[in-house]
């Protein structure tokens, strides 16, 4: 009997040091990192026994070139806990700041359960930061005005702002030596949320903070506790170069013309900053599909490339502007059955305006006979090849990329396609292996407007501490590499201008805008049909304006539409329209 009862206590003692074992493991040792799923114990503890209100989770913010914010607000708040319910508290001196009767405030709070009411713009409540001043004036527990971090509805530029996830395993891969401030650290995945990243990290979360207990019951009275960070740096602010207004414009357009894929870029040529930047289809967070921005992306240019044919041809003084070429001929030299697209012989203008392949796969063969890499060589000249976004130094980064999912042009898929007279023919009319990015495109005719000056694109022009102050300022940065002569952008800016002014013209339908436009189309095959087996096409208009002195670049796009269905030219003309429009002007002044 006593061996067993032996044995028992032993077993037992082993049973005990086990439990002992796995408290001081659960307590001690893994309270920061427990189980598979590397749960915070003390951050779980603390937050089953608190009631928080987010105020502003310390993460930086965007705006845009005139402070107005983009993506979230400081929206001005009135929050009340719900232990107010169960006191009697001064509603009557609520009253006379608040629009809102005592009964609905009651009525609001006897509906809360555990969380603090919070009301402000989006339920109806407009406040003031003056109202917020003298409601935290009055001094009575559980009231309280703040600024609340809000996201707006109206979601703009979501393509190139991005988004963030929450993902405490990857935040701690990215940043080891950092500790976080929230319990679901973000992590910026897309567009400017992820470039920027380290500079929006949180140094601290702003939140109204009470004790409850297991019934949600204030355990110290009615004391709330209002933590605020008190550094005068952060959050920081990244100002965009983006104007909220045109932006807006922009995804209005686009939507009413529902175009399905494609978008805009519309570049300030003066210092080649984005005024706006708009992707179709809308950035949705459960459709991956949706995430790449259309602008960054290298696809099938069209006749736009033949810009760059051009470009090389009078460059190389291979061509006059009068010099005339057979347009019965199609793309392979060989006659046009169809008899439309018969125009006859044609001047080297006229052929551009009226974007005659025959001619550029003619001029596009002999200039791969003189220099087999030329056509490459002008895509480089023109921006068309390099990522185009800002890149430098930044503090510790070097280089920074504002646009670090910008896509590199190409032009040829295989060197051995240089010895083949279709492939140099398909090639010198943007099809082919030809790719290249909307952005670029735009920064292509920003370049010929300034008379052959490349510039790197800027999507941010400062970061901003919170006081106001400049952390970094982002100065205009040429694009490095050759570029054209004076001479030849002027040339190719008449060329363009023709393309508009020609009454057979690809885009004659831009005659009567409010300003004289100059720019370049393109209708490039993708390869893709839809459902109906019909042919899909990405169908481009890029120019610049005014013509005379140029102040905007803008390049639309329509991805995988049937040639006839695409909006291209109605969204460019509506965008350029609103842009002149005499209402717009004041508004955009004030």
């Amino acid at each position: 009997m006593s061996k067993r009862m032996k044995c028992f206590g032993i077993f037992l003692m082993i049973i005990i040091a086990f439990l002992i074992f796995r408290l001081a493991h659960i307590q001690l040792i893994n309270t920061e990192s427990f189980s598979s799923h590397h749960i915070n114990l003390m951050k779980e503890s603390v937050k089953q026994r608190t009631q928080e209100v987010f105020i502003d989770d310390g993460r930086g913010r965007f705006v845009d070139r005139n402070q107005t914010p983009l993506g979230s607000e400081d929206e001005p708040s009135l929050v009340l806990f719900p232990f107010l319910k169960n006191y009697q508290w001064p509603i009557e001196k609520l009253k006379k700041i608040v629009p809102i009767h005592e009964k609905d405030i009651q009525s609001l709070l006897e509906k809360t359960d555990h969380e603090p009411l919070i009301l402000n713009k989006e339920t109806g409540l407009d406040l003031t930061k003056d109202d917020i001043k003298a409601i935290n004036e009055l001094n009575i527990p559980g009231v309280f005005g703040v600024f609340k971090k809000t996201e707006q509805k109206d979601k703009i530029a979501s393509h190139l702002i991005g988004i963030t996830s929450e993902n405490e395993k990857v935040w701690k891969k990215k940043y080891p030596d950092k500790e976080s401030v929230s319990l679901k650290p973000k992590v910026g995945v897309l567009g400017l949320e992820e470039a920027f990243d380290e500079f929006l990290q949180p140094e601290e979360e702003v939140k109204l903070l009470y004790h409850v207990d297991g019934i949600g019951r204030p355990l110290f009275g009615v004391n709330v506790k209002y933590i605020a960070d008190s550094n005068p740096f952060y959050p920081i602010t990244v100002q965009t170069t983006i104007d909220k207004h045109l932006q807006m414009k922009g995804e209005k357009i686009l939507a009413k013309h529902h175009v399905k894929e494609g978008g805009l870029v519309l570049l300030d040529i003066e210092n080649s900053e984005v005024l706006a930047m708009v992707s179709k289809p809308d950035l949705n967070r459960n459709d991956a599909d949706s995430y790449d921005n259309r602008m960054l992306k290298a696809i099938f240019p069209g006749s736009v490339f033949k810009t760059v044919i051009a470009a090389a041809a009078i460059d190389t003084n291979l061509v006059d502007l009068e010099q005339r070429f057979n347009c019965d001929r199609d793309v392979y030299g060989k006659f046009e059955k169809d008899e439309e697209k018969r125009a006859g012989m044609l001047s080297f203008t006229d052929s551009f305006a009226r974007s005659c392949n025959y001619t550029f796969a003619a001029i596009g063969q002999e200039l791969i006979s003189k220099k087999s890499n030329i056509m490459e060589e002008y895509a480089d000249k023109l921006g068309l090849l390099k990522m185009t976004g800002w890149k430098g130094s930044v503090f510790h980064y070097d280089p920074f990329k504002q646009l670090p999912r910008e896509q590199k042009g190409v032009i040829w898929g295989d060197e051995r396609d240089k010895k083949v007279a279709k492939a140099i023919a398909q090639t010198a009319i943007g099809q082919k292996n030809v790719k290249v990015t909307p952005l670029a495109v735009a920064n292509m005719m920003a370049t010929i407007a300034r008379g052959g000056e490349k510039k790197e694109v800027k999507v941010v022009n400062k970061i901003l501490y919170k006081n106001g102050t400049t952390m970094f300022a982002f100065k205009d940065h040429s694009l490095r590499g050759s570029t054209i002569a004076s001479e030849t952008a002027s040339k190719l800016t008449k060329l363009l201008r023709e393309v508009v002014e020609n009454p057979e013209g690809t885009g004659q339908r831009f005659q009567d805008l409010p300003v004289h436009v100059a720019g370049k189309s393109g209708t490039a095959e993708t390869g893709k049909e839809n459902a109906k087996g019909e042919p899909l096409y990405h169908k481009w208009f890029a120019g610049f304006f005014p013509a005379e002195q140029p102040k905007y670049a803008l390049v639309v796009v329509d991805m995988y539409n049937r040639s006839g269905s695409a909006a291209t030219n109605d969204v460019f003309y509506e965008m350029v329209e609103a842009i002149y429009d005499a209402k717009e002007k004041r508004s955009m002044l004030q």
